[in-house]
């Protein structure tokens, strides 16, 4: 049992809140609010930024007070999913010719080949140069 006297006790129990203290229990409810919709993710910076889109004037180390109080606090970071390290695999086209060239009439094996390259380097020879630079490709290695 704490040693306060009863007319002590009383005395503080029948102050009334101070303007202050419901001030930051206004701010609190306008800060939950906003931390809310954000889903948890912005920190006391962003939630000032908003306060302040909302016309309430107020520094952010109180913003941080009372968020730290409330135990609310942003999202520092996002967790990356294990095992989806490539994109979904690419479907190829089947494999008709089987690698047998010997074509008995013209247009009825097509093949092709990219070569990641750009025209100026000179490990290309002149007719491949003609042929890129007549296609017309780009960095991107699209059509014009």
């Amino acid at each position: 049992m704490m040693e306060v006297h009863p007319s002590g006790y009383y005395a503080w129990r029948a102050t009334p809140v101070s303007t202050r203290q419901r001030e930051n229990q206004r701010l609190l409810g306008l800060i939950k609010q906003s931390w809310l919709e954000s889903g948890g993710v912005y920190g006391y910076r962003k939630i000032t930024h908003d306060l302040r889109d909302l016309g309430e004037w107020c520094g952010k180390h109180r913003v941080y007070r009372l968020m730290r109080d409330e135990g609310l606090h942003s999202q520092t970071g996002y967790r990356r999913r294990h095992g989806q390290r490539y994109g979904p695999p690419s479907v190829a086209a089947p494999n008709r010719v089987q690698q047998q060239f010997n074509v008995t009439e013209p247009n009825r094996v097509w093949v092709t080949d990219i070569t990641y390259s750009t025209p100026s380097q000179p490990s290309l020879p002149a007719w491949g140069r003609r042929c890129l630079s007549m296609y017309g490709m780009q960095r991107s290695m699209k059509l014009q």
